[in-house]
Formats: C-alpha cells, structure tokens, sequence
C-alpha cells in the first residue's frame, strides 16, 4: 500500500513537472522566433507593437503595489499569530475578510476599482488606480502565507528568547522572523504570480494606454495586459507568443530569485 501511494505520488509530480515544462517550451517555440528589436523600442508603435512601456508598467506596478501590501499583510500577521487572543471575535472577522477577499475574482475587484479609485475619488485610468486595486487583492496572499509561516516556528524558540530576558518585540524580529522569512518569501512570489499575471482588474483601473510611463497618474498597459489586447486584435498573435515568451521568463528568474534567498535565509546565510 505504502509504495502504491508513493508511486502516485511521483506519477502526480512527474505529470506536474511534464505539464510546465510543456507549456513553458511551446510559449518559447511559439514566442522566440518571432521576436525582434523593434519590441523593445521605448516608443510604441503600430508597425513594431513594442512591450517596453508594458514591462516597465509591470516592474513598477509589482514594486509599489509590494511596498505597500508586504508591510501591512505581515504585521497582520503578527498581530493575528503573536498579540491576538485565539478567542478574540474581532479575530475572527479578520480571517473571515481575509478568506473572502481570497476568494473574490479578478474581475469584481476590477469593477470595484473602477467604481471606487477610478471614478469617486477620480483617479481615473491610471497606475496609481491599478496598483492600489492590486494591492488589494494581494493582501490575503501575504497575510495567510505570513501567518502560516509564523504558525510553523517552533514555539520553545519563543521560550527560550522570553526566558533569556528578551522583550516580545525583539523575540519577533530576532528570533521569529528568520525562521519564518522562507515562508514569508513563497507567500510574496504567488503574490507576484498574481500581479504579472493578472490583466482583468487592471484593464478596468489602469487602463491599456500604450505610452510610457511618465507619471503613477498616466494610464498605461502591464504585460498580460498587451498581451490580451494583441491576441483580441487578431493582427498580432505572433507579437502576443513574444510577450507571453517575455512574461514567463520574467516570472521564472523573480521566482528562481526569490526560491535562492529562500534557501539562504533558512541555511543561516552560508
């Protein structure tokens, strides 16, 4: 019984492992070969449909939209995991919104972001709309990878710090916090999955606008943004194949960036 289950378990991850390998090679067979320098032009133009303004729109929506979501999502955390009382109901309501947040689509907060950052405080289609509607929907992410990071630390650590003459806060930040950082590390990297990926809230916020970014008020496009609206055109499905190509390298070397820090953060650094 024991080697059947074991068997399942490597066909399950041999067949995981065959499914990306098979759609990360055909996005680089389709996409490679029809690149060219033209799409990395800073200006964009109908003839050469340059991605560079969507990359940098990418770059700069993921950084703003980490800055802000990464310290509110893990000092939720703390207080859910470290200061709350387990029987508080207040507690209660936060995991209750942070699971429903979770599970609400893209496209509603898309449509919220449109209604509430776009139109009544009259941001209108710009980046700032877009990296606050992001911000948002990555919250969950953190906070409920954080607090199952900070779940996992071994609770004689805290002890031994407390016992040692350590205050509370500095148990956290010295003793917690390292132990935890590779968790909190994978929570960060789905939630910039979630972001480079993630086109229907952002259409409705920031807009598709094919210009450079000048200023967090401009509308502009992200990657998965231009990518939607090459394929929709029908004109450009080989230049769609090229940025979905750049996309999936982009998620691949943050990810494998972020997985190597991992790694050096638990061994201690060495």
């Amino acid at each position: 019984m024991n080697k059947f289950i074991k068997g399942l378990v490597w066909v399950a991850g041999l067949f995981t492992l065959a499914m990306l390998m098979f759609i990360v090679i055909f996005i680089f067979y389709k996409g490679i070969p029809n690149m060219n320098w033209g799409m990395f032009n800073w200006k964009y133009t109908t003839s050469n449909v340059s991605m560079m303004p969507a990359i940098i729109s990418t770059l700069v929506i993921v950084a703003i939209a980490l800055l802000i979501a990464v310290p509110f999502g893990v000092f939720t955390s703390f207080y859910l995991v470290e200061y709350a009382d387990p029987n508080n109901k207040f507690l209660k309501v936060i995991r209750l919104a942070t699971d429903t947040l979770a599970a609400v689509p893209s496209i509603v907060y898309g449509l919220f972001g449109m209604l509430f950052f776009v139109i009544n405080l009259g941001m209108g289609y710009s980046h700032w709309a877009g990296i606050l509607t992001i911000t948002i929907m990555i919250l969950p992410i953190i906070i409920s990878s954080t607090e199952e990071a900070l779940r996992s630390v071994n609770n004689e650590l805290r002890m031994g710090s407390l016992a040692l003459g350590a205050g509370k806060l500095r148990t956290i930040f010295t003793v917690v916090l390292p132990v935890a950082m590779p968790g909190i590390l994978s929570g960060i990297i789905l939630a910039v999955g979630r972001i480079v990926g993630e086109s229907a809230a952002l259409i409705y916020t920031l807009g598709s606008s094919t210009s450079m970014l000048r200023g967090l008020g401009d509308s502009g496009r992200t990657l998965a943004v231009h990518m939607y609206m090459l394929s929709q055109e029908g004109f450009h499905v080989s230049e769609a194949y090229s940025t979905a190509a750049i996309l999936v390298l982009m998620v691949l070397i943050i990810n494998s960036i972020s997985t190597w820090l991992s790694n050096k953060l638990a061994s201690g650094g060495k």
